[in-house]
């Protein structure tokens, strides 16, 4: 039954879903997928065979690939734990942590460095460590893949000595790992190690090792975020983002004080998080246009191995960073006081609280806006996931 399954699989055209990283704002990423969950048929299968996440767009890859051959049941559970998140879940916001951690940062400063321990991360996320192993059993990845459920599930890291975006892929056998200009794709068993390291944002949270290598977050020198599912054999990827969808640029203004820590940071992660997933998506639709223009039988001719690939993107209707402009009275008071510190907890900083504010509050009025920007489009949306079987259909009766 296990080989049919695979057969099954291989021969169904590839909807892939790519989530992307964005600390706290991946609960975004739950209210779309929640609403997806509430337009398929009860008890439905994963309708992605290739799941491919970065930072903690990962993790909530890793609960539908857990659980692929139940898609609502994996979707209820991220859900359960997303509504009800603590800050301290995810790393220490006690007053002990918080001021063990400055001590040491201002102590390592004041020695030049010659501690013999010096600091590794501004937060400790020793907290999201045991709830993971709680939560994901990632040994089941393997069941899901097994039952012919799921076709791939992957996790993109950064090197850290290498410089190279390392994409770890789990799948069927038929999948092989690739090279590209500082990426790479290695086939790995998928564990709570990855998805830490996956996620480990620079500066705030400390790199994992990872075999030979300490890696931090993916979204790192990740060129290319829709490289990986198209290696995975994506026919159609449905890309579900973390930043609100403008067409207007924003308006030039005098600065009147020099930028704080926190906008400076902001501006950083937002560099990091989400302006290459919307170059490479321009970049795609672009070739799209040029293979459209080509006729087949030359691209075939020509030993082209490219391919039109549709794409898809649910992006928030809003900005994250006001939601939590919004929210962040909600952080715990020795956070509110780091951040403080650093100028976070204003306008200008808010950008920054938007990836660190993993309160229930904030995540729940995320998942509230992915709901309903999702059922907005719940028409397009199941037109983009329908019509790779209806291609399929067309393609049997040919």
């Amino acid at each position: 039954m296990a080989n049919e399954a695979k057969h099954a699989l291989s021969n169904r055209p590839k909807l892939a879903l790519i989530m992307s990283g964005g600390g706290a704002r991946a609960a975004y990423q739950v209210g779309v997928l929640k609403a997806i969950a509430e337009l398929l048929p009860e008890k439905s299968n994963n309708p992605f065979p290739i799941i491919c996440g970065t930072s903690a767009g990962a993790i909530n890859g890793a609960a539908l690939a857990i659980h692929a051959t139940r898609f609502q049941e994996g979707v209820r559970r991220l859900s359960l734990i997303w509504n009800n998140f603590q800050v301290n879940q995810v790393y220490r916001a006690d007053a002990i942590g918080i001021l063990r951690s400055g001590v040491h940062w201002v102590s390592a400063l004041l020695s030049g460095g010659l501690g013999k321990h010096n600091p590794r991360s501004l937060l400790d996320r020793a907290p999201l460590y045991h709830l993971l192993n709680r939560y994901l059993p990632c040994e089941k990845i393997q069941d899901s893949i097994n039952a012919g459920a799921l076709h791939a599930f992957s996790v993109t890291a950064s090197g850290y000595t290498t410089g190279q975006s390392v994409t770890f892929f789990q799948g069927t056998d038929s999948l092989t790992p690739w090279k590209r200009a500082r990426r790479v794709g290695s086939a790995t068993e998928i564990t709570i190690d990855h998805l830490m390291a996956s996620s480990a944002i620079p500066f705030i949270f400390s790199a994992v090792k990872v075999n030979r290598e300490y890696f931090g977050d993916g979204s790192m020198r990740q060129v290319a975020p829709l490289s990986p599912a198209l290696h995975l054999g994506a026919d159609r990827i449905l890309v579900i983002g973390v930043r609100q969808e403008s067409e207007e640029q924003p308006p030039r203004v005098k600065a009147q004080d020099y930028p704080s820590l926190a906008q400076i940071a902001g501006h950083v992660l937002n560099s990091i998080f989400l302006d290459s997933l919307e170059v490479d998506l321009e970049r795609l639709q672009r070739v799209n246009n040029v293979l459209k223009m080509i006729p087949a039988q030359y691209l075939t001719e020509a030993g082209v191995a490219l391919r039109p690939v549709d794409v898809m993107a649910v992006s928030p209707s809003q900005d994250l960073a006001k939601i939590a402009e919004r929210h962040a009275h909600h952080m715990p008071r020795a956070v509110r006081f780091l951040l403080r510190g650093i100028g976070a907890i204003n306008r200008s900083g808010s950008s920054l609280v938007s990836y660190l504010l993993f309160d229930k509050s904030y995540c729940r009025e995320l998942i509230e806006l992915g709901y309903q920007d999702a059922m907005k489009n719940k028409e397009r949306l199941l037109d983009f996931m329908n019509a790779q079987q209806q291609e399929h259909a067309i393609r049997k009766t040919a």
